[in-house]
């Protein structure tokens, strides 16, 4: 964020990877029927919720790995934290997805670096609905 790059970069990515393998979806292009904008968003609101579960990829979803899964989700929020300094190094990473850290603390909120872009626009007087706002530009030479 604001073209700073660090390890602490890399560890967000890795925590976006996290989530996806464990949800089958890709972070760029998801979308649900709650309107969330990002896997990030969705994974947070599970969080809160006590849902956490939901998020596991019905495909992968075994209650024998269940709990394993879970340490994944939890482990990749706490990558994708807004602050930098909040987010753990990778070798920490490493260490609580294996489980030599047995007490891993509560992420805080993420990073949504995700803006609002609705995937269709409504325009009232046609009730038209376009999957972009692209706009016809004249092309003129000097």
């Amino acid at each position: 964020m604001r073209g700073k790059f660090s390890e602490k970069s890399d560890v967000y990515s890795l925590g976006v990877l996290l989530l996806e393998i464990v949800s089958g979806k890709r972070n760029t292009s998801f979308g649900n029927e709650a309107n969330d904008h990002s896997l990030v968003e969705y994974a947070w609101k599970l969080w809160n919720a006590g849902e956490t579960v939901k998020l596991i990829d019905p495909r992968i979803f075994d209650p024998c790995i269940e709990m394993e899964a879970l340490r994944y989700i939890h482990v990749g929020l706490l990558c994708v934290q807004e602050h930098a300094k909040d987010r753990p190094n990778v070798s920490n990473v490493l260490s609580m997805l294996t489980s030599e850290i047995v007490e891993i603390p509560c992420p805080n909120l993420p990073a949504y670096n995700a803006i609002f872009c609705p995937s269709k626009t409504v325009h009232p007087e046609q009730g038209i609905h376009s999957p972009n706002d692209v706009s016809i530009t004249a092309v003129v030479g000097r």
